[in-house]
């Protein structure tokens, strides 16, 4: 009789109820004017009425914004530093793990409006998202109120004078862009290949350009991953690996860091 009354997981999952955006809106800081911004803020495109109904404008905007807070933070509170250091800084400051730090501290997770199949694979925890929707809250807040309350939302959660605390692992997009740098070239271009797939479970694949080299190709679920895989291609090939030997597992630049990216 007790398991015949017993929902399923399923069911359970499907009628446990999403924290009030208030609650988000209490630890973030900032109280919405529109409200709206917020509910598209934690849209994720598999629930969303079309692209423009998700986070994803959002999160391109607050790319932007992170960017630009952090770089002036930066500039001001490091007189003494050259391009190499501020660069170095601004990139593990708006990487991806960053982010998603940021969004977990928020605790982001429990108000992400999920279609079914990435609530069940994960995605209140899937760094990627989190990543994203940090962004897109920045957005949000800037078209809310406007840079200055971005700005401030920015320098009371990501600190330009301190370690950033996101677990550091390699990131080839910065140690190849540091490489090429050091040599006088261009930074390296993304170029997306080619698209495929449903807009909820979409993969691309990107070619990583460096002048007088040969096209890097990579590939995975989202842009940033293919172009990571991209850029660890040219590395590879390269040999620009730990010591410049064979046999090296980490980047000889930038490791666990990246530059802002067009993130999707």
């Amino acid at each position: 009789m007790a398991d015949e009354a017993r929902p399923s997981a399923r069911a359970r999952r499907k009628a446990r109820p999403r924290p009030d955006l208030s609650a988000l809106e209490a630890r973030i800081g900032h109280s919405f004017a529109d409200p709206s911004l917020l509910v598209r803020a934690v849209t994720h495109v598999s629930k969303a009425a079309g692209r423009v109904g998700s986070y994803q404008r959002l999160e391109f905007l607050g790319d932007r914004v992170l960017g630009l807070a952090i770089a002036d933070r930066l500039y001001a509170a490091f007189p003494e530093a050259d391009e190499g250091d501020l660069s170095r800084r601004l990139a593990g400051l708006v990487r991806r793990e960053t982010c998603a730090a940021v969004a977990t501290a928020w605790d982001v997770g429990p108000h992400l409006v999920l279609g079914q199949g990435e609530v069940l694979g994960g995605g209140r925890r899937n760094q990627t998202i989190l990543a994203d929707v940090c962004e897109s809250i920045l957005g949000a807040v800037y078209m809310d109120a406007g840079y200055e309350a971005a700005r401030a939302l920015i320098e009371s959660a990501f600190r330009p004078a301190e370690p950033t605390g996101a677990p550091r692992g390699r990131d080839a997009k910065s140690a190849l862009q540091e490489w090429a740098m050091g040599r006088g070239l261009a930074i390296p271009v993304y170029e997306v290949v080619e698209r495929s797939g449903p807009d909820h479970a979409p993969h691309f694949r990107i070619a990583a350009r460096v002048a007088g080299l040969e096209a890097g190709i990579g590939e995975g679920p989202s842009k940033r991953l293919a172009e990571q895989d991209a850029a660890r291609a040219v590395l590879g090939r390269e040999g620009i690996v730990e010591g410049g030997g064979p046999g090296g597992h980490e980047a000889r630049h930038g490791v666990g860091e990246r530059p802002s990216e067009d993130r999707t």
